[in-house]
């Protein structure tokens, strides 16, 4: 059977789109994307790999795969990475087992990382959707870091110093969500997701046998 008005091949089954979500730290990125995971079936969170050490309430293989430096660059060195950067002296990275697989078999993943990565990401994959999640303010976003209580004072003062340059590549994203109520922020989000499934590139595939019997002579 081909998808109709494509003359394609149709097996029923959509590739999954690769959603990539970043922001300054201290933005509200990852409780914005945990609240829309909860409430949105069908989306995967690719945990990323990190070099560095975990922070209080951290756990392995929950919030990142924590490995040293030494193991990430065997990693990078063997191409087992679909992107990965050097962020604030220590490296993150998403591997390639934790999307490719998900997005062949139609499930859509999730990425949370920065917009170096996104770069990268998008070189490979241009269909990714990107959002970008800013504070309402700068004085907002020092408030939020301050709060999690989880970082020193020097710590605090690189990432208000790299949020600035973070915060310069909105432009390269797809969509733009100012984090002011969140749980207005949480509404947009779930919006982009779940409009992004209504394309009709994927409609055809997904409705495939639907859009024939509809057409039939």
């Amino acid at each position: 059977m081909s998808v109709p008005g494509t003359g394609l091949p149709s097996t029923g089954v959509a590739r999954g789109t690769l959603f990539i979500v970043a922001a300054p730290s201290g933005a509200g990125k990852s409780s914005i994307v945990n609240a829309v995971l909860k409430d949105t079936p069908g989306i995967a969170l690719s945990i990323s790999y990190t070099s560095r050490a975990p922070r209080p309430g951290e756990r392995h293989a929950q919030h990142y795969h924590f490995i040293d430096k030494a193991e990430f660059e065997r990693m990078i060195a063997a191409g087992a990475f679909f992107e990965h950067a050097l962020v604030h002296g220590d490296y993150k990275g998403t591997a390639r087992q934790s999307v490719e697989p998900q997005l062949a078999a139609g499930h859509d993943v999730l990425l949370e990382i920065d917009w170096q990565g996104a770069g990268q990401v998008r070189a490979q994959l241009p269909d990714a959707l990107s959002v970008f999640i800013l504070p309402p303010s700068r004085a907002a976003l020092e408030t939020r870091m301050r709060s999690r209580g989880q970082d020193s004072e020097a710590v605090i003062a690189q990432r208000l110093a790299a949020a600035r340059e973070e915060m310069s590549h909105y432009a390269e994203f797809d969509f733009v969500i100012v984090n002011d109520d969140f749980d207005q922020a949480v509404r947009e989000m779930q919006a982009i997701f779940l409009g992004s499934r209504q394309r009709r590139a994927i409609q055809q595939i997904r409705h495939a046998s639907l859009i024939e019997a509809l057409l039939r002579v």
